[in-house]
């Protein structure tokens, strides 16, 4: 997802968006440990989306 997209979001989706990324990012390494990882650049994207939606936030916290 851009980052375009991420700020025209509301607070509350972004929680939900944030949550759906941490459920999946248990999945892939679950199947990661079990060797059945189907696409393991998917790890990447989904952390780097973790992180952007984080720095959003903190972005908004900040500015009140």
């Amino acid at each position: 997802m851009k980052a375009e997209e991420l700020r025209k979001k509301l607070d509350g989706d972004l929680d939900q968006e944030l949550e759906a990324l941490y459920k999946e990012q248990f999945g892939l390494r679950m199947q990661k440990s079990v060797g059945q990882l189907a696409r393991p650049d998917r790890v990447g994207k989904v952390r780097r989306e973790i992180a952007q939606i984080k720095t959003l936030m903190n972005e908004r916290r900040r500015a009140g």
